[in-house]
């Protein structure tokens, strides 16, 4: 990575964990050049202006994401050839991703560009609103294909499953960051394997290929 690079990366480093702390507003260009150790004209040389940074920080932050995810349902699928196997343990890997950050997850700038979006221009949300969308569709893909192999017990729509990844992920991080527990992130996840495993009936001693119990979960709380 050359200095240009490096310096871009540090500034958005900087700022991605001022916004998540307090709000793309309460963080100001001034600062995040005291931070950096640069020049204003240094700063204005990465970015244009304070929304070309909010716009570069959600593009890195979903294609962070995106990799996170393209990791492990991946990882998921090569321990079985069964779709829904692979999307319980694709749940438990996150689960346990989530589980070991140190002091829980930042945060989400989605989340956080939404309740701010009039902070943002047009390019900035529409990305934002495509970032769910990308969500949605990775997760109806997934629950289509688990469709067709295994009936499930009620009728329920493949969207609306899918967004129900997205809420309870996003509420996770929400509630665990309000509560200063870490660990519920992790919970919340491994609930949402529960509700699959049970919406496609999968019996109680049949685990998929790799599972942890969620009472380790439990114990490490307390």
């Amino acid at each position: 990575m050359g200095k240009g690079a490096t310096t871009r990366a540090r500034i958005m480093d900087i700022a991605e964990t001022a916004v998540l702390q307090k709000g793309f507003g309460a963080t100001s260009i001034e600062e995040l050049i005291a931070a950096a150790g640069i020049t204003k004209s240094g700063f204005f040389y990465h970015f244009r202006d304070k929304n070309a940074l909010a716009h570069g920080l959600l593009q890195r932050h979903l294609a962070q994401d995106d990799a996170i995810l393209d990791d492990i349902f991946a990882r998921a699928r090569d321990m079985s050839d069964d779709p829904l196997d692979a999307f319980l343990i694709g749940l438990q890997l996150l689960a346990d991703m989530m589980r070991d950050l140190p002091g829980g997850h930042p945060g989400c700038l989605v989340a956080t560009y939404c309740y701010n979006e009039r902070l943002f221009d047009q390019a900035t949300r529409d990305l934002n609103r495509q970032a769910v969308l990308a969500w949605r569709q990775r997760f109806t893909e997934i629950f289509a294909e688990i469709n067709r192999v295994h009936a499930p017990r009620e009728t329920v729509d493949v969207n609306a499953l899918a967004d129900m990844v997205s809420t309870i992920v996003e509420g996770g991080i929400v509630v665990a960051k309000v509560l200063k527990e870490p660990l519920v992130l992790a919970q919340q996840i491994l609930l949402l394997q529960s509700y699959a495993r049970l919406l496609y009936c999968v019996p109680e001693n049949r685990q998929p290929a790799f599972h942890r119990p969620e009472s380790l979960l439990i114990a490490a709380r307390l």
